[in-house]
């Protein structure tokens, strides 16, 4: 499979189109279980509040994943990103309702490199913070 986005279609300042991917506490067990990352702070709120939590938060992986959802939905092939890095700015709070929490993410191409390959800067949000810092990926298209 390879990105469905040409190169050469592809301007800097190009805008991904945006996604909000919903959390609930029940996505965080079922996280947990297939990670295998059962600290207490992703489901135990008595616990999050305990070690200075605002309440349950989502796995820095599991948000690391939902983000790059925007770029991979993007070009239409996994395989087409071949590097990113996030730093962890602010936590997900996932409270205990049907609702849970949400995390908004935005992604721009922000440089054209060498070899048909971009780079895609990323901007992920939940309850109007930033909650990942420094969130690039770089792909390689078509």
């Amino acid at each position: 499979m390879t990105a469905q986005i040409q190169y050469a279609d592809v301007e800097v300042g190009t805008e991904l189109p945006a996604a909000s991917f919903p959390v609930t506490r029940a996505t965080l067990v079922r996280y947990a279980g297939a990670s295998g990352d059962f600290n207490p702070i992703h489901w135990n709120e008595k616990f999050a509040k305990e070690v200075g939590l605002p309440d349950v938060i989502a796995h820095g992986m599991f948000t690391m994943a939902e983000a790059i959802r925007v770029v991979t939905d993007w070009t239409g092939d996994p395989g087409a990103v071949v590097e990113y890095g996030v730093r962890f700015t602010k936590p997900v709070v996932v409270p205990n309702d049907d609702q849970g929490a949400l995390i908004e993410v935005t992604a721009k191409v922000a440089a054209k490199l060498d070899d048909k390959r971009v780079r895609v800067d990323l901007t992920a949000m939940s309850a109007g913070q930033k909650v990942l810092g420094m969130s690039r990926a770089v792909v390689q298209l078509g």
